[in-house]
């Protein structure tokens, strides 16, 4: 995934309290939580996510730049 492309995902996901993961990018959010950025919640029906301190260091970052 490119920098741009985490960067929006990441705000998505900071914006909300714990943001739905749509169909069709699971993948993608598997790819933020490998990196550190979220952690999903795979316990309810409708799988969610959330931002980390590590996600928000990156998006920190980003700005910062």
């Amino acid at each position: 995934m490119e920098r741009e492309e985490i960067r929006s995902l990441l705000e998505v996901i900071d914006q909300q309290v714990s943001s739905a993961i749509l169909g069709g990018m699971d993948d993608k959010y598997e790819e933020l939580e490998s990196l550190g950025y979220i952690t999903i919640n795979r316990e309810a029906v409708q799988w969610s996510s959330s931002i980390t301190s590590l996600g928000m260091d990156f998006l920190n970052s980003y700005y910062n730049v």
